[in-house]
């Protein structure tokens, strides 16, 4: 039997929340119950990487309405029988629409609900989440590395993970809708750099969508964008060439902590990837070298002290730091060992460290990111 609540005394029931303490029986039944809806979780969200690997979204979306799950097996060319479980499965967890679960498993026709394409088949929506289960894939891909950097206090390196085009589609629909409409507006005098056709630097671009989409948002500016990963630099290059925009934004594979990096920029940014290297410091005094301009920030927006419990973002973000982030930033040695949850005081000390003289939280709102400049 549970012990009764601890109550407050009368004067102090106004000022404080009655809590009942939980009993260890309850303790167990709350973290295994969730424990298990994070699996299903998983499950699923697996299952929606493989339909989209499949083709099978964009195959019902093709079929214009209902289809039987023999059908689009055919338009996909994948096996009747599997097309068949992952239809019901993909029912079952309410991400597709059957008619009639009663009917004859051949008789029933499936489709995707009104507003699931925003989801499931366009890359920049904001809505869009389908580069969520490639993460999983490689974090389950890289177990074993990562078992033995716990162990070792060693690291895992990026491109081991296989997540260059899930980190870019995660991050695609941002910078596509928002970066050039909303974002570089709050930062007046780069904005009027761009509009007159002057030169910016990205540092850690990955595939990108960040410099493509400021290229198109600014027909006479140009890009330099630098990133150690051979990988994601030959995709940015395809990416832009099919964007039109190949001949404003080049592409360059680079170390971005290397002292030798230098130029005349008139900003410099750094989107989501100084909490990922080894040597911050070194990655923001390149920055200060290649402008005589600001030095842009977008990292993640985690909460300025750890507390407990954690919301949402900070629950993700500690997750991609454990599996991911961390053991990419320990790869090298020495390592700062930031981690995913780079709290704004420790950006703040990184740039003082690296000879800024000042650091700005930008107006920019957004669930996910923080936005500073850094000037000096």
């Amino acid at each position: 039997m549970a012990p009764p609540p601890v109550r407050a005394r009368p004067e102090e029931e106004d000022d404080m929340t009655t809590i009942a303490p939980r009993t260890p029986e309850q303790v167990a039944d709350e973290v295994a119950g969730r424990l298990f809806q994070a699996g299903i979780a998983a499950f699923e969200l697996l299952t929606v990487g493989l339909g989209d690997r499949l083709g099978l979204y964009q195959a019902l979306a093709g079929h214009g309405g209902p289809t039987t799950a023999d059908d689009l097996a055919g338009s996909a060319g994948v096996d009747a029988r599997y097309v068949r479980e992952w239809c019901e499965q993909q029912a079952t967890a309410g991400i597709l629409d059957v008619d009639d679960p009663a009917a004859d498993p051949a008789e029933r026709c499936y489709a995707l609900p009104l507003g699931a394409e925003a989801v499931l088949l366009d890359p920049d929506s904001p809505a869009c989440v389908v580069p969520l289960p490639e993460f999983l894939e490689s974090a389950a891909r890289v177990m074993p590395a990562l078992d033995r950097a716990y162990r070792t206090g060693g690291g895992v390196p990026y491109a081991d993970y296989g997540v260059a085009h899930a980190q870019g589609g995660f991050n695609r629909a941002a910078f596509t809708g928002r970066l050039v409409s909303e974002w570089l507006p709050a930062v007046p005098d780069l904005d009027e750099a761009l509009r007159g056709g002057g030169r910016v630097a990205e540092l850690g671009c990955g595939v990108g969508w960040a410099a493509i989409a400021v290229a198109r948002g600014y027909p006479d500016a140009t890009v330099d964008a630098f990133d150690a990963d051979p990988v994601s630099i030959d995709a940015a290059r395809r990416n832009a060439a099919d964007a039109g925009v190949a001949d404003r934004v080049r592409f360059v594979v680079a170390d971005v902590t290397d002292p030798a990096l230098t130029g005349d920029h008139a900003g410099v940014f750094a989107f989501e990837m100084i909490h990922d290297l080894a040597d911050p410091v070194a990655a923001l005094r390149t920055a200060r070298r290649l402008t005589r301009g600001p030095v842009i920030v977008m990292d993640e927006n985690v909460g300025d002290v750890f507390t407990v419990p954690g919301g949402p973002v900070d629950r993700l973000f500690y997750a991609a730091s454990v599996l991911h982030c961390l053991p990419v930033g320990r790869s090298a040695q020495p390592s700062a060992a930031t981690g995913t949850v780079m709290r704004p005081a420790t950006l703040r000390r990184y740039a003082a460290d690296a000879g800024f003289a000042r650091v700005v939280d930008l107006p920019i709102e957004d669930a996910l990111f923080r936005f500073y400049r850094l000037e000096g």
